[in-house]
């Protein structure tokens, strides 16, 4: 049987196909875009055209799958949006899910992830819940725009504290758990970096790798939508989730630091500095 893993093409989903395939096991690779994935796996996996909100395309994508691996598109901000998927997974008898949700989301209603927690729990399946702290690839990819043009960090955490994690370490976590999920019924981990840093933190390591000085200006939350919406033109309801997401981190739901990571892979995660080490390019001032 097979393992259908949406959002492939996605920073965690293209780390969960990568770590099953080393773990030898069959993928269906799901995603918007057939093209985006074959350039991505190649013919190392089942590639699927598949649309949370057209039923048409669960068909296909389920056929001779066992177990999946669920994760909410950032575009799909209503949790019912998943829910007749979750409900064809019953239908089809799929024997487990591994759902990324979010650290701390058991004590917050509010991000959308809480909801479908619960629905994935209310269907009667099999189901892991992968609950990571804040990726290191946000300051790669959406928080580097400002680093790299403006030199900070424009995140409104205020001073709380992070305990950043890798994608690639969520990915192996979850590739981990599919690969063996008769072990895992009905679990949840809550996955973290080995250290929790506030942002002030995460600019001094910035300031030291790159050799520029970075701060962090620590922008109120109405400043923070406001420059995202307007300035940077992103989705007025991702930028909502992110919010939702900084909320909670300025609450104190994003430091804790556990050794989930290492109870399921015997591994440690790695670290923020490392992180930023290897992908020291995408902090660097173009020209």
């Amino acid at each position: 049987m097979k393992i259908l893993v949406t959002g492939a093409s996605g920073n965690v989903g293209e780390c969960v196909v990568k770590e099953l395939l080393r773990k030898n096991e069959k993928v269906v690779a799901a995603g918007r875009n057939i093209s985006k994935l074959n350039n991505i796996f190649g013919e190392k996996v089942d590639p699927v055209a598949f649309d949370f909100t057209d039923k048409s395309t669960f068909e296909n994508a389920l056929k001779d799958v066992d177990r999946v691996f669920l994760m909410r598109p950032p575009y799909l901000g209503n949790p019912k949006d998943l829910y007749p998927f979750i409900d064809e997974l019953k239908k089809k008898s799929i024997k487990h899910i591994s759902f990324l949700s979010l650290m701390g989301i058991e004590k917050n209603p509010v991000p959308p992830h809480y909801k479908i927690e619960k629905y994935i729990e209310s269907s009667g399946i099999s189901y892991a819940h992968i609950r990571p702290g804040f990726f290191m690839q946000n300051i790669s990819t959406v928080h580097s725009v400002e680093i790299r043009e403006m030199n900070k960090i424009f995140v409104p955490a205020g001073k709380s504290k992070t305990s950043f994690i890798d994608v690639k370490d969520i990915g192996l976590a979850i590739a981990t758990i599919l690969n063996n999920s008769d072990q895992y019924e009905n679990t949840t981990h809550t996955i973290t970096g080995p250290e929790a840093l506030s942002y002030y933190d995460v600019a001094e390591v910035l300031t030291k790798v790159t050799e520029r000085k970075i701060i962090y200006s620590n922008p109120g939350i109405f400043k923070y939508r406001k420059h995202m919406i307007k300035e940077r033109g992103l989705d007025k309801k991702y930028v909502n989730v992110t919010v939702a997401l900084y909320i909670m981190t300025r609450m104190g739901t994003a430091k804790e630091v556990t050794d989930d990571f290492f109870k399921l892979t015997n591994k440690k995660a790695r670290n923020f500095e490392t992180f930023i080490k290897d992908n020291l390019d995408v902090f660097m001032p173009e020209g």
